[in-house]
């Protein structure tokens, strides 16, 4: 698969990192901001793609990301022709949003390679959490935004805020996206 650095879309380049670390591998989620920009087809833009490794006990990351022309610097990985895109690997295993570790991301076949994301579902509850963790009001926004652009399960995102003690969280939530 060939990729344009220059100009690649967060999907674009998840799916071109994701399945050459799986094709050694390496079994990763996408999270964060960047699936915001996946599901919002491109009315967000992260900046960064945030992977989570499946495994404690992954070999060979640095080379593998090495081999298609990534360079660690720090905890990123840049490619020196995609100035605007970074790729990193934070925290897990396990996969978790706030006190829930039983997330099940969604399997996306590209090219007869099964890579995975998060769910429309979880990435609301994950923008939720740094909303209701770190006070970031964007969090709020991209969730509403995630949720005006594809399906997701209300009692679900109800259910997990009132186990994280915020529902106030969820009332906000609702609120702005029914003004939307």
């Amino acid at each position: 698969m060939q990729i344009n650095f220059q100009a690649c879309s967060e999907k674009e380049l998840w799916q071109y990192v994701a399945v050459h670390l799986k094709i050694r591998g390496i079994d990763t989620v996408l999270v964060g901001g960047a699936v915001v920009s996946i599901y919002s087809k491109g009315a967000y833009h992260s900046g960064d793609l945030d992977f989570v490794k499946t495994s404690m006990f992954v070999t060979k990351l640095e080379e593998s990301m090495n081999e298609i022309g990534f360079n660690k610097h720090g905890r990123h990985y840049i490619h020196p022709e995609c100035k605007h895109i970074f790729v990193e690997f934070p925290g897990g295993p396990p996969l978790g949003i706030g006190d829930d570790n039983s997330i099940i991301p969604d399997k996306v076949e590209v090219r007869g390679t099964i890579i995975k994301i998060l769910s429309p579902t979880d990435c609301v509850k994950d923008r939720l959490a740094s909303y209701i963790h770190y006070k970031a009001p964007e969090g709020l926004d991209q969730a509403v935004l995630v949720a005006k652009n594809q399906n997701v399960n209300l009692s679900k995102i109800k259910n997990w805020c009132k186990n994280e003690k915020a529902d106030w969280a969820f009332a906000e939530f609702l609120k702005m996206l029914k003004s939307e």
